[in-house]
Parts: structure tokens; C-alpha cells; sequence
């Protein structure tokens, strides 16, 4: 029994180790840090109006509910209804107690961009604040590609670049890094509407909504937390005194 556990675990470790290997193996992107605050309600609110113009023709929410993301970034349901729901379901406005869809169904657009894209209701916790930053600032022009663009984050990405009339037009640019390689920057070749510093903070604002998006109960565990840790605390300072009182005599 003992040599029968002891291979078990010897197997399990070693996939556990071949898995680990194969993901530190895998290409990784270097991905620029972004403060992520979801206390700031007005960024929130921002980065929900951007998702909605710009990303979610293509890219749903599902597991939101419009209601919901009222209540947690300020709004009023009538705000969300008259600026944000613009699908509609069996001929009827789409309700504002409604999950936050599409109106693409996946047979349309998997005809017209070969895949159905993702919902990205879980991409703040799947692949961090940082990714999605880094991700909406990477698209460069690559006529190669069937949509004239690649990324530096996600290589061969399957999507325009939808923020182009924001950022602008980047290109990638080569040269020799001095020991036999080649050093890759993006350079901007074509201004766009917003300058780069009010594009940074646009997609701040996107990626900001998005994690917010991936765990809206987020925003108030840490306030929970808090006031959950004083009550301990005050209750293990009267528990002390209680078990003084009990165990005074006893002696």
C-alpha cells in the first residue's frame, strides 16, 4: 500500500512539474504595471462607457447584469438604460435587469471573423490588470495580417484595433541591440484624437472596469474586511476580560 501511494505521488508530481515547465516555457510578453483603484467611481464609470462603445459589439459581459453595474459604479437605472442598453430581445429594449449581451450571435460572427470572440467577463481575474493595459497599447500595423495589425502582447490576434481613432497608428520599429540581436519599439507613426497621455488614461479606465467586472465583490470585501477585523478585535479584548472575571477566584 505504501509503495502504491508512494507512486501515485510520484506521478502526480511529476505532471504537476512537466505542466509547470511547459507554462514557464511558453512565450511571455513583458507587460507594463497599472494602477488599478476600483474606489475610483468616476474611472469606473468612464472605463463602462468606453467597454460599451468601443468593445462590446464584439465582446459581452454576460455574467453582469446591467442593474447591478448601477449600483456599484453610482448610476441610476435610468443613466444605464438611456447610455448603455442599446440590444434589444424578442423586439423588446433589452431590460435593465437584463445580463450585459451582445447582439451578435455566435453563428454571425464566428462567419465573419472565423472565431467567436470571447466573453470577457472573467479576463481581469484570468489574466490581471496588467495584460489588458499592456494589450490595448501593443496594437502596431502589420499589412501581413488579414486586419492590417498585429500585437506585441498577443501575437496574431484576431481582432482590429478598435481604440485607432484614440491611439493612433503605431509601427513597430527594429534595430541592433549591440550584441547580436535586434531591439523591437513601437513608435507612433500617426496620431490619433487623444494624446498618448489621455489614451493611457483611457485604457486605464477600460482595464480598471474590466477587473471590476471580473469580481464586483471586489469593491466591498475589503470595507467588509476591515470592520469585520475591528469586531475581532474588540471581542477578543471583552473575551480576555470575561475570562479574567471567570477564573479570578479560581486559585
Amino acid at each position: 500500500m505504501k509503495t502504491l501511494i508512494a507512486g501515485v505521488l510520484l506521478v502526480l508530481s511529476t505532471g504537476l512539474l512537466a505542466t509547470s515547465a511547459a507554462f514557464a516555457a511558453g512565450p511571455k510578453a513583458d507587460l507594463e504595471q497599472v494602477k488599478i483603484d476600483l474606489h475610483d467611481q468616476a474611472g469606473l464609470q468612464r472605463g463602462a462607457k468606453y467597454y460599451i462603445n468601443y468593445c462590446m459589439g464584439c465582446h459581452s459581459v454576460k455574467f453582469s447584469r446591467y442593474n447591478r453595474v448601477a449600483l456599484d459604479l453610482g448610476l441610476t437605472e435610468e443613466q444605464v438604460a438611456e447610455n448603455f442598453i442599446f440590444t434589444r430581445a424578442k423586439g423588446e429594449k433589452t431590460k435593465i435587469g437584463d445580463l450585459m449581451t451582445n447582439g451578435m450571435s455566435a453563428e454571425d460572427s464566428e462567419r465573419w471573423f472565423g472565431v467567436t470572440p470571447p466573453d470577457l467577463s472573467l479576463v481581469g481575474r484570468s489574466r490581471g490588470g496588467d495584460w489588458i493595459y499592456s494589450f490595448l497599447k501593443a496594437f502596431y500595423v502589420d499589412p501581413a495580417r488579414p486586419l492590417g495589425v498585429n500585437n506585441t502582447v498577443f501575437a496574431n490576434a484576431g481582432m482590429p484595433h478598435v481604440l485607432w481613432e484614440l491611439q493612433g497608428w503605431q509601427e513597430m520599429a527594429t534595430k541592433d541591440d549591440g550584441e547580436g540581436g535586434t531591439e523591437k519599439t513601437l513608435t507612433l507613426a500617426q496620431p490619433g484624437s487623444a494624446s498618448p497621455e489621455e489614451y493611457d488614461q483611457i485604457i486605464t479606465d477600460i482595464t480598471n472596469f474590466l477587473v471590476y467586472v471580473g469580481e464586483p465583490a471586489r469593491l466591498h470585501r475589503t470595507t467588509i474586511g476591515w470592520w469585520v477585523l475591528l469586531f475581532l478585535s474588540i471581542f477578543a479584548v471583552l473575551a480576555y476580560l470575561l475570562k479574567k472575571e471567570y477564573w479570578k477566584d479560581v486559585h
